[in-house]
């Protein structure tokens, strides 16, 4: 990013420069055209970084992906779930301040990033000197430096598989819709018709409101085939569907316990599920099953 007087915006060669100042040897810089503000990502992008991936993974020993931090967690849980049998560790990092202006993160999370790349196979989250799990990071501040956190996990942040193989995002209409107090019954059944997969952010260790709308919609989803997962609007802890009989609906529906997934994996989970195959039995089965370390089990 370069200041503009429309505030920042994506320059040219930045990187490239900040790698120089860095004496960083034996790096190839591939810059995907057009560069992006990450608020303007999409699946495609995701695909983009990892085509480029899988096109160098035999030949490099790791790989670093420059990226805004907007939509960073996005793009470091799509790639974990995308790159099956990912051999290399995939470092992904940004800048809270960008290289072009004095003081900025970057420089240090660019550098930091290039030592990560001796990191187990895997994608990861390099960022204010923390190394982080890619399927389980979120952004949690939006200005501080050290501005993601991601939760202890054990499970590699990859897919195992013998060799490299790349699952690509489709165009499948997603939606995320959060509970509220009053929710108009318009809005829900808007995105329960309209939706091949919905994020449902639930209250709190896994509740809703018990709405005739609600209820009406998340059968009907159901029975079109509809992916829906929960996941708490909480940012720590797990939650259990049925535990307070406000959250049996869920449970009814057959809505799928995302357990303590971020929203940005479950996000990009239904994706990655869409995208695998049209069977629908296969399909809940997957979205169940954590396939990189994204929940806790």
């Amino acid at each position: 990013m370069a200041k503009t007087d429309r505030g920042y915006a994506p320059a040219q060669g930045v990187v490239q420069s900040a790698l120089r100042d860095l004496d960083a040897r034996d790096v190839d810089v591939l810059q995907l055209d057009p560069l992006i503000d990450s608020a303007n990502a999409t699946p495609q992008d995701w695909n983009r970084i990892a085509d480029a991936i899988a096109m160098g993974h035999d030949r490099y020993d790791g790989f670093i992906v420059t990226h805004g931090t907007d939509t960073l967690a996005f793009t470091a849980a799509a790639l974990s779930f995308a790159l099956h049998g990912l051999a290399k560790p995939v470092i992904v990092t940004g800048a809270m301040l960008p290289l072009t202006q004095a003081g900025s993160d970057g420089v240090q999370n660019l550098s930091d990033a290039i030592a990560a790349c001796s990191a187990p196979p895997g994608v990861w989250v390099q960022f204010a000197g923390r190394r982080l799990h890619g399927a389980r990071t979120r952004k949690s501040h939006s200005t501080a430096f050290d501005a993601f956190e991601a939760a202890d996990e054990a499970t590699p942040p990859r897919i195992p598989g013998t060799s490299l193989q790349r699952v690509a995002y489709g165009t499948h209409d997603l939606g995320i819709l959060s509970m509220a107090p009053g929710l108009s019954p318009s809005v829900i059944t808007s995105v329960l018709s309209s939706c091949d997969g919905v994020v449902l952010r639930v209250f709190g260790s896994g509740t809703v409101p018990e709405s005739a709308a609600l209820r009406d919609g998340l059968i009907a989803a159901r029975d079109r085939g509809t992916l829906i997962i929960g996941v708490s609007q909480c940012p720590e802890g797990q939650i259990a569907f049925g535990t307070y009989a406000a959250g049996a609906m869920l449970i009814d529906a057959g809505v799928v316990d995302g357990r303590d997934m971020t929203v940005e994996a479950a996000y990009t989970k239904l994706a990655h599920v869409l995208a695998s195959g049209p069977d629908p039995v296969t399909r809940q089965a997957r979205l169940r099953d954590i396939l990189c370390g994204e929940a806790s089990p």
